[in-house]
């Protein structure tokens, strides 16, 4: 069986109560270094680090008897690895368990309804910004290839006026919020940002 575990934004403070019991269960929790750091209570030698896509079908399809536990940032389900766990695994039981997605963190700092928003990813594709910019509202995790910087280039190409939230490192305790508009977004790097663009 594979558990799909959300763990929320980063702070285990905004992870969902019950988790703790699919953890104790695993045979294997499988992660990066910075989620397998985050849960400090499981053993080294149930953790093992999360390889290549390939790799990891190989490894679940080999260990069907196992009880793996996958975790997930966010949300499994929202442009997570969730989706990509049940389009590939079909030999054994999958459970995914939803956690706090780093967008929904972001609007409540913002303390703004995420009501009728659109919600996308720059995730290795390229949104159709001109279907994207007919929203009020829209929640984008991004990348270092289309990031912050050229979401605004894409809304100053338009001759469109928005607000552009830039949320870094969300519930770290280096935590970063910043107001922009495509007038005055920054061209830097952006850490492990998720961006939120609303109607000025």
């Amino acid at each position: 069986m594979i558990v799909v575990l959300g763990i929320g934004p980063g702070n285990e403070n905004y992870r969902l109560q019950g988790m703790t019991k699919y953890l104790s269960k695993a045979d294997i929790v499988i992660g990066s270094k910075r989620q397998l750091m985050t849960i400090p209570a499981v053993p080294a030698s149930k953790k093992m680090a999360l390889p290549r896509l390939a790799a990891l079908k190989t490894y679940f399809e080999e260990h069907p008897e196992q009880n793996n536990v996958l975790l997930a940032s966010g949300d499994p389900l929202l442009y997570g690895i969730g989706t990509w766990i049940t389009a590939n695994i079909h030999n054994q039981k999958i459970k995914i368990i939803p956690g706090i997605s780093s967008i929904q963190y972001m609007f409540h700092q913002l303390e703004l309804s995420m009501n009728d928003c659109y919600l996308t990813s720059s995730h290795g594709r390229t949104p159709d910004f001109d279907f994207l910019l007919q929203h009020s509202k829209v929640g984008m995790v991004t990348d270092q290839q289309l990031g912050p910087f050229e979401i605004g280039q894409e809304i100053k190409k338009r001759g469109l006026h928005r607000k552009i939230y830039v949320g870094e490192r969300l519930s770290y305790p280096d935590e970063k919020i910043t107001q922009y508009d495509e007038t005055t977004i920054e061209q830097r790097r952006y850490e492990m940002n998720v961006v939120i663009i609303t109607n000025a």
